[in-house]
């Protein structure tokens, strides 16, 4: 499964440092570590003094409404994570990045890894209510208005029709939102209702979002964007900055493999790595780990000494997750790269999830690591050569693995952690920091109280 103690890093480069180079609505990048994508950061959100020209400019365009998870993406593009891109995604970019995993810079010269489409669909009605109009208002879940695309591009959602099934690994969000709650069950992923909600539309254009995007669910002050993360990265003197992502609880086994990177970049010559834990914040399945759980968990972490926080920078990644295996982890590699990471740590089967039917691993394992050291685009993140850390049981606690003496090892998956923490039951002693494993015991309590309580009525 995506989450276990089976963890690894590898890379091709030792890093570069290259010259700035700066565009039209570009944030000038003071960090030394990395270039972003294109040479400048993309920021979409409109300056203050426009915010009120912009909404009432919205009030007579057509609108469309934006799902949640439509939300997500526009506070990905908005903030840069993105980069180069300028918005949703217009035909030709959606046609690179769906058979290609890249696209090509503005000028020509080059590609930059995009291996996820970054798509809107609409439905019948909405595309004769924007017609040839240019721009359209893009409405929240609620309601309000969150952005403008201008120059808007239409065009058919021939993907569905041209295949009339959903190919896992070569999707964009659109997509898997509409099916994912079905795979669980079955195979039943190309049923006509479901296609029929992706919308037959897709448009695309240049993005100018009204203000930041919020979620005032308390963790909003974790959502550093790639800008701020740099300046945060500034600030703090970083001479490399290694980026572990993950939709689960941090055990021991990750603070080893992060404790150990950081060591290893120091004998490396780096005099103050900074580690950014940057769990993924946007959609995920029912059954991960709620965020704000995580978050707390998190904390619990830094509180207790596991990591320590004058060299680790938590914040939430606003991705939604897609569960595309090694399409999906070149995305997650990506974003870092604009972010200021020039080191990114890879476990095994990144952005995996378990196959529908059959108890295994729906991609192969090892293929997430062994692609991202190939990608088009990535050649200038570096991701390091690591061991796999298990549960020692003769020295109680997470060690890396010692073939010569496999059966003093126990592999502990992010499922078996779970249902540890489901029943009640402790995991091992030096698994997870007694903190962090309380706001898990916590959280399914809760559970398992709210469904008793609805069983009763």
């Amino acid at each position: 499964m995506a989450t276990t103690t089976h963890l690894h890093l590898l890379t091709p480069t030792p890093p570069r440092i290259r010259p700035r180079r700066r565009g039209a609505m570009s944030v000038t990048v003071r960090s030394s570590l990395i270039d972003p994508d294109g040479g400048a950061l993309v920021d979409l959100v409109s300056p203050p003094e426009r915010r009120a020209a912009l909404r009432a400019e919205a009030e007579a365009l057509p609108k469309v409404r934006l799902a949640a998870v439509d939300v997500e993406w526009a506070h990905v593009l908005a903030e840069g994570w993105a980069s180069p891109l300028r918005g949703f995604m217009r035909e030709d970019e959606y046609l690179q990045s769906l058979h290609f995993n890249c696209i090509r810079l503005p000028d020509g010269k080059g590609v930059v890894n995009m291996s996820l489409p970054i798509v809107l669909a609409i439905g019948d009605r909405d595309k004769e209510e924007i017609g040839d109009r240019p721009d359209v208002a893009l409405q929240g879940p609620d309601g309000g208005v969150l952005a403008i695309l201008r120059s808007v591009y239409n065009y058919e959602n021939y993907y569905w029709i041209e295949h009339g099934s959903f190919r896992i690994g070569m999707t964009s969000t659109w997509e898997i939102c509409s099916l994912l709650s079905r795979i669980g069950d079955d195979l039943h992923v190309s049923d006509d209702e479901a296609i029929a909600q992706a919308g037959n539309w897709l448009i695309g254009g240049d993005l100018e979002v009204i203000e930041p995007i919020k979620y005032n669910d308390g963790l909003d002050h974790y959502r550093l964007s790639p800008q701020q993360l740099r300046n945060e990265f500034d600030k703090r003197g970083a001479d490399a900055v290694f980026a572990f992502q993950l939709r689960n609880p941090v055990h021991n086994g990750h603070a080893l493999l992060m404790n150990d990177t950081r060591r290893r970049l120091l004998e490396m010559g780096y005099k103050n790595p900074i580690l950014l834990l940057h769990p993924l914040g946007g959609f995920t399945k029912a059954d991960d780990v709620p965020l704000p759980v995580r978050m707390e968990q998190h904390s619990k972490v830094l509180e207790d000494g596991v990591l320590d926080p004058e060299t680790t920078i938590v914040s939430i990644f606003p991705s939604p997750m897609h569960y595309a295996g090694p399409t999906e982890v070149q995305w997650h590699a990506k974003a870092r790269i604009n972010a200021g990471a020039n080191f990114y740590i890879v476990g095994r089967d990144p952005a995996g999830m378990g196959h529908p039917t059959e108890k295994r691993d729906l991609y192969n394992p090892d293929h997430g690591k062994k692609v991202l050291s190939m990608a088009p685009g990535l050649e200038k993140l570096n991701i390091l050569p690591f061991k796999v850390a298990a549960y020692d049981t003769v020295a109680k606690k997470m060690a890396f693995f010692d073939p010569s003496r496999s059966k003093d090892f126990l592999f502990i998956s992010g499922t078996k952690m779970r249902a540890f923490a489901k029943s009640g039951e402790n995991p091992p002693d030096g698994f997870m920091c007694p903190g962090g494993w309380k706001v898990l015991v916590d959280y399914y309590n809760s559970l398992q109280t709210e469904e008793a309580a609805v069983a009763s009525v």
